[in-house]
């Protein structure tokens, strides 16, 4: 069984139980290596009665760009939200569970890719780790159109998230 060790920053003594360090406002380094290394995170777009749909997607994160990338096919419900209302919010966890950001700003979605490596198709591409055979590159190329895939790209205007400082035993 895993416990949870706290300690009070100021002496290093324990604290009782439910108690516990405060959270931590991640800097924009940590928020944007949390972006970068979880590929799964959840996309949260607007319903039309106003509540949150959330799905579970991968992403890719371009901190270059403030860009937000997820890959999905023209009728999903989020792309038909995201194309309503483009304001969306992804929420990605960090593996050890005590610490989060999340990526909120206004999606575009592309048009849908039509011919193999097209504009959109490379785009799609460039958000795997690529094929060392070319011939498994075309077949890929070709999935995109057969499925016709879209890129949602979330332009970030606002990045935030908190970790809690705690020790596991």
């Amino acid at each position: 069984m895993t416990t949870t060790e706290n300690t009070s920053p100021a002496n290093g003594a324990e604290t009782k139980p439910g108690t516990g360090p405060a959270p931590r406002v991640l800097t924009e380094e940590e928020l944007s290596k949390t972006l970068r290394d979880q590929r799964f995170s959840v996309l949260a777009t607007v319903k039309r009665s106003g509540h949150p749909h959330l799905s579970t997607v991968i992403h890719q994160w371009s901190p270059e760009e403030r860009v937000l990338r997820i890959s999905s096919t023209a009728d999903r419900l989020k792309v038909r939200q995201l194309r309503r209302d483009p304001h969306a919010a992804v929420h990605v966890g960090a593996p050890d569970g005590w610490s989060f950001a999340v990526a909120e700003g206004e999606a575009e979605v592309s048009e849908v890719t039509t011919i193999p490596g097209d504009a959109v198709g490379r785009e799609l591409l460039s958000m795997t780790p690529g094929f060392a055979d070319p011939h498994d590159e075309t077949a890929f190329l070709e999935q995109l159109v057969a499925d016709r895939r879209v890129v949602i790209r979330i332009r970030v205007s606002r990045l935030y998230g908190t970790a809690l400082d705690v020790t596991t035993t």
